[in-house]
């Protein structure tokens, strides 16, 4: 073991990880190689200017710190790399997408934060300048989804006592495909509160949902499902 002989006298400089990361994602998360590519990353962000902050597969193969410290997990430091960057992908913590621009291909990596996914939505529809966004290769690996309450944290806010039990109640009402489309679909309608979610669920338990569209729904279709009845939350 490598001993550490402590950090410097003088200013230091930090990285800002966010408190959700600590109390949901580090108890969850139970691979070496996750871990470690997840906060590599984000010190890379923190360390990045300007707009939009991502980093590419390119990079990180190419980051001598990084494969340093994957190279003592047993395998090869790019197979590990990669496994960390699926499962990251799968649990949610990053958002990625494909690009190619003259010819070549690069994957970009971005936090899964509320300009994160702006960023990559822009990135599909062309309006930022990084390349064509393709289709993954393959399907990401299926870990286990965020529960109701994480959710709400990432999309609405600090998760108040009286809501708590309302969400409780939704989680074993609803299919949890259900429940993370509705806080998306608010997150786009820029409507974040609770009752703009429990709108959407109801009106799709009520009078059903096409599960054979999910989230590649245009805002038309969409539009379809939150009239009517809760019209008065929704449509505005």
């Amino acid at each position: 073991m490598k001993s550490f002989s402590g950090f410097p006298a003088g200013k230091l400089r930090f990285t800002s990880v966010p408190n959700l990361f600590f109390s949901e994602l580090l108890p969850a998360i139970d691979d070496l190689a996750e871990l470690k590519v997840t906060l590599h990353i984000f010190w890379l962000l923190s360390r990045k200017k300007g707009d939009p902050r991502y980093v590419s597969l390119k990079d990180l193969s190419g980051d001598g710190v990084l494969l340093g410290g994957l190279k003592s997990l047993g395998q090869e430091p790019g197979e590990s790399l990669q496994e960390g960057l699926k499962r990251a992908m799968a649990r949610g913590t990053l958002l990625h997408v494909a690009v190619e621009q003259d010819g070549k291909r690069d994957e970009l990596y971005f936090m899964n934060t509320d300009q994160g996914r702006r960023d990559v939505e822009r990135i599909r529809q062309g309006q930022l300048e990084l390349g064509v966004a393709v289709l993954p290769p393959e399907p990401p690996l299926e870990v286990e989804r965020p529960n109701i309450f994480v959710l709400y944290e990432q999309n609405i806010g600090l998760l108040q006592p009286l809501i708590a039990e309302q969400l409780k109640d939704a989680e074993q009402t609803y299919p949890s495909e259900w429940i993370e489309e509705a806080f998306q679909i608010a997150v786009e309608q820029n409507k974040r509160n609770w009752a703009y979610v429990h709108a959407i669920l109801e009106r799709w338990a009520t009078e059903g949902k096409d599960d054979g569209k999910g989230k590649g729904d245009s805002r038309k279709d969409r539009r379809r499902y939150i009239k009517g009845k809760y019209a008065d939350y929704i449509e505005h």
